[in-house]
């Protein structure tokens, strides 16, 4: 069993640049969302872009296809604003919740969309997301 894997859906790159992040300071790789399917990883970063206040279609997906019971699960994501993030962090919690899993925690940074927040994530929000990845370990 590993002990810890990334995955990410995102269309725009700025919740892939939180889950680059996240894995730099594990020191891993992040999983291809497309190809895989959840890991026997003891705790799982799951992240994805806000898209009119949900988690992406194929984060959902890679959610339902895996056997995540008695799992721990770390959330994260970006969105233009920060009312869209909760609904999309609480649809993932919703979900991972039925199919058995537990969460951790959950971190949110805002994202580029258009020309809103054109500098997110920032340095700062990347490091914000190192401390969290750190944070989920030592809640394990």
């Amino acid at each position: 069993m590993t002990e810890v894997s990334v995955f990410v859906d995102s269309r725009g790159g700025n919740t892939k640049k939180v889950a680059d992040a996240i894995a730099e300071e594990l020191g891993i790789k992040v999983g291809d969302i497309t190809t895989s399917s959840p890991d026997d990883a003891m705790i799982l970063f799951l992240g994805s872009g806000t898209y009119g206040g949900k988690p992406g279609e194929v984060m959902m997906k890679f959610i339902e296809s895996g056997n995540l019971s008695d799992r721990k699960v770390a959330i994260f994501g970006t969105s233009a604003s920060l009312t869209g993030s909760q609904k999309m962090i609480d649809a993932m919690s919703d979900s991972l919740k039925r199919k058995g899993a537990t969460i951790v925690g959950s971190y949110h940074c805002k994202g580029k969309f258009f020309l809103v927040n054109r500098s997110h994530p920032t340095k700062e929000d990347l490091d914000n997301a190192k401390r969290f990845a750190r944070e989920m370990l030592n809640k394990s």
